[in-house]
C-alpha cells in the first residue's frame, strides 16, 4: 500500500521540527553546563580564597603577637633608657655642682700658699733658699693650672660655661696675653713678638683670652729655640688671630687627633712639661661654644701655626683689656709702709698669709671674717679709716664680700678703693664687682701683682 504523499510530507516536516528542537535543546544544555561549570569554579575559588584568608588571618595573628611582644620589649627598653638618662643627668648635675661648689675651696689653699711663699721668699737672699722657693712656686702654679683645667672641662661638658659676647679691643687683648707669657719666653731665651691690627672683635673676653693664653703657652712650651709670634689680620669680615712658633711641628698623622682629650702627640711626650693633654681639647670646646673656627697649619721640623677666626665688630666703644704685670706701680711696690688696709677674709690660712705679707710690706691692717666683724670693727675703732680694702667675694654662710665692703665704705663715709679676690671666673661675678666700683683679682693671686695694685690704688 502506497504511503500518502501528504502524510509523508507531514512526517518529514515533523522530523525536521524535532531535529531543530533537539539542536536547540543541545545548545541550551551546553549553556547550562557552562554555567554549572563556572559556578563550580567560583565555588572552588571561593573555597580556596576562604582557606587563604584563614591562613592569612593566622599569620596576621602571629605577626601581631610578635609585634606586641616587640613593642613591650621596646617599651621596657625605653623605660630603662629614660632611667639611665635620668641617672646620667643627675650624675652630671652633681659633678657640675660639686666642681662649682668646691672650686673656691680648691683654689683657696693655693691662694694662701702662694701668699705665704711670697713672704717666705722675701725673708732671705740666700740663692739656695730662693731656688727652693722658686721650685715650690712652680709646683703650686702647675697645680693651679691643672685645677683650672679640670674646672673648665667640667663646666664645658655640662654647658655651665656660657659665653657673654661683647665688643673687645683686640690690640689690648693681645698685649694682655703677651704680658702673661713674656716672662716664660724670656726665661727660655725665645723671641716673643706681636704683630697686630687695631680692630674690635665680638667675643667673650675671658674665654677668648684663655684660648689665646693656652695657645701661646703651648707654643712657648714646645719651642726650644727661635721665636714665637702672636699676630692678627683682617679676613673677610673676620679677624684671624695667629700663634706662630718655630717648634718641632706636628706630623700630618697626628693632626686629626691633636684636639682630642688626653692626646699629647710626639712633641708632648718628648717634652719634660707636665699636663694631661687636654689643653687643646678645652680650646676646641671653647671655640665651639663661641662659634670661632680654629685652624691648624704645621710643618714638622719647621713650626706650627694655630689660627682663631673671630667676628669683627664695628668701630666704637669697646672693652679695653688692660695688661697685667710689672709696670711703674711695681717699681714702687714697697711704698705701702703705714698704709691702712682693711682685709675681709673668712679663711684663717689666708688671713695668716696676709699677716705675713703685712709684716713685710709694713701695712697697718685690720682683719674681718664677716659683715658682723666689720660692724664690730666700726664700733671698736671708729678712728681706723682704711685707704684700701681687700675682700674675698665668697664669705661663710652665703655672705658676699661686696656687702662687707659696702658696709665699711658706708661707715667711713667715702668710696674707699677696694680689691675683690675670687676664684669664680664667671661674667656675673665680674659684672657685680665692676658695678660695685671694685677692682677684681682671680685666685690664686700673685703677691707681686697684689702689691703693685695696692700701690697703684693708694698712690
Amino acid at each position: 500500500m502506497r504511503d500518502n504523499p501528504a502524510s509523508l510530507a507531514s512526517e518529514k516536516s515533523a522530523l525536521e521540527d524535532l531535529e531543530r528542537r533537539n539542536a536547540k535543546l543541545a545548545k541550551i544544555n551546553a549553556a547550562l553546563m557552562q554555567r554549572v561549570e563556572r559556578s563550580m569554579d567560583y565555588q572552588a575559588n571561593a573555597y580556596s580564597m576562604f582557606q587563604t584568608a584563614i591562613g592569612l588571618e593566622a599569620q596576621v595573628r602571629v605577626r601581631t603577637d610578635e609585634l606586641k611582644a616587640a613593642l613591650d620589649r621596646l617599651e621596657k627598653t625605653n623605660e630603662q633608657l629614660i632611667l639611665a638618662r635620668d641617672v646620667a643627668e643627675r650624675a652630671n648635675r652633681f659633678k657640675t655642682g660639686f666642681f662649682t661648689a668646691v672650686g673656691h675651696d680648691l683654689l683657696q689653699p693655693l691662694h694662701a700658699a702662694r701668699l705665704s711663699l711670697s713672704a717666705l721668699g722675701e725673708l732671705r737672699d740666700d740663692p739656695q733658699h730662693q731656688r727652693l722657693v722658686g721650685q715650690v712656686d712652680h709646683a703650686l702654679s702647675t697645680i693651679q693650672e691643672l685645677l683650672r683645667t679640670i674646672l673648665d672641662l667640667s663646666k664645658l661638658e655640662s654647658g655651665a660655661l656660657r659665653p657673654s659676647f661683647q665688643a673687645i679691643d683686640v690690640g689690648g687683648l693681645l698685649e694682655a696675653v703677651m704680658a702673661d707669657i713674656a716672662p716664660i719666653a724670656r726665661q727660655k731665651g725665645l723671641a716673643l713678638t706681636m704683630r697686630g691690627h687695631r680692630a674690635a672683635v665680638i667675643s667673650d673676653p675671658l674665654m677668648l683670652r684663655r684660648m689665646l693664653q693656652n695657645l701661646l703657652a703651648n707654643a712657648v712650651q714646645y719651642t726650644e729655640q727661635g721665636r714665637v709670634l702672636l699676630a692678627c689680620r683682617p679676613r673677610s669680615g673676620l679677624i684671624r688671630i695667629d700663634v706662630w712658633d718655630t717648634g718641632p711641628g706636628i706630623a700630618p698623622s697626628e693632626e686629626p687627633r691633636i684636639f682630642e682629650e688626653f692626646h699629647r702627640g710626639a712633641a708632648g711626650q718628648r717634652s719634660n712639661a707636665g699636663g694631661f693633654g687636654i689643653g687643646l681639647a678645652i680650646i676646641a670646646r671653647m671655640g665651639e661654644a663661641l662659634g670661632h673656627r680654629i685652624d691648624l697649619c704645621s710643618r714638622p721640623g719647621r713650626g706650627t701655626r694655630f689660627s682663631v677666626y673671630v667676628p669683627r665688630a664695628e668701630e666704637g666703644v669697646v672693652l679695653r683689656v688692660e695688661t697685667k704685670g710689672a709696670g711703674p706701680a711695681a717699681a714702687r711696690a714697697y711704698g705701702l709702709a703705714q698704709t691702712k688696709v682693711g682685709v675681709i677674709e673668712h679663711d684663717a690660712a689666708v688671713r695668716e698669709a696676709m699677716r705675713a705679707l703685712r709684716d713685710r710690706w709694713g701695712c697697718e691692717t685690720r682683719f674681718c671674717a664677716s659683715t658682723a666683724d666689720v660692724e664690730a670693727l666700726v664700733a671698736s675703732e671708729p678712728g681706723f679709716r682704711p685707704l684700701v680694702i681687700l675682700a674675698d667675694f665668697h664669705l661663710d654662710h652665703g655672705e658676699s664680700g661686696l656687702a662687707a665692703v659696702a658696709r665699711l665704705r658706708q661707715a667711713r663715709g667715702a668710696v674707699t678703693p677696694a680689691v675683690v679676690i675670687t676664684a669664680d671666673h664667671s661674667s656675673e661675678v665680674a659684672d657685680k664687682v665692676a658695678a660695685a666700683g671694685c677692682e677684681l683679682l682671680r685666685k690664686p693671686v700673685k703677691p707681686a701683682e697684689l702689691r703693685a695694685l695696692l700701690t697703684h690704688l693708694v698712690a
